[in-house]
């Protein structure tokens, strides 16, 4: 994606936008990556965390996606993607403090 955009994206604000999903999705890639480095120890909250990572990833960078390369807005889908990643957040905390 961070390719198409640099290469492929001639409008500024979409380039923008779609910048913006890769950041996210790139963060939220290696937070999922090491939440599965920690499940065998995080247990039930870290393999929740990990779910949540996965389900709020793509409904946000998703849904900035479709807005930065079609125009679509698709409503409350990058809230609830981002509330999700804070829950995952949080999730990921609590098994930590949980498995001291």
């Amino acid at each position: 994606m961070a390719a198409y955009a640099a290469h492929g994206l001639h409008d500024p604000n979409a380039l923008r936008i779609v910048e913006s999903g890769v950041r996210m999705q790139g963060w939220h890639a290696l937070a999922l990556l090491g939440t599965a480095l920690w499940t065998p120890r995080g247990g039930r909250l870290a393999h929740a965390a990990a779910v949540a990572f996965a389900i709020g990833t793509l409904l946000f960078c998703g849904s900035v996606y479709s807005l930065g390369l079609a125009g679509v807005s698709l409503g409350p889908l990058a809230p609830a993607g981002g509330i999700t990643l804070m829950l995952a957040w949080l999730l990921l905390a609590a098994s930590g403090l949980r498995a001291r």
